[in-house]
């Protein structure tokens, strides 16, 4: 199962479902194709120029901007913080 930096599977993703991705791939020729077809993902994008594989895992300023109203809701996303703030 292929999943995206954004942490959710590829094969619930829309651009997935409806042939437009074969997967997130993190190379710059994906995040190429993407935009060329104007389905860009900036979390692809992001994840590729810093060199991250998944974002909740990978990045220390998850969830940043990228991340408001999709593809993770917002009260999931408000859960993520608060449990990182217990943390440390």
């Amino acid at each position: 199962m292929k999943v995206g930096p954004c942490g959710i599977s590829c094969e619930t993703c829309g651009l997935y479902t409806e042939g437009l991705c074969e997967g997130c791939e993190l190379s710059k020729e994906r995040v190429k194709m993407l935009k060329e077809i104007g389905k860009n993902c900036p979390m692809l994008e992001c994840a590729v120029e810093r060199d991250i594989e998944v974002c909740s895992r990978d990045c220390g300023e998850f969830p940043c901007e990228k991340f408001e109203g999709w593809p993770l809701s917002q009260s999931w996303l408000e859960m993520y913080k608060s449990r990182s703030e217990k943390e440390k």
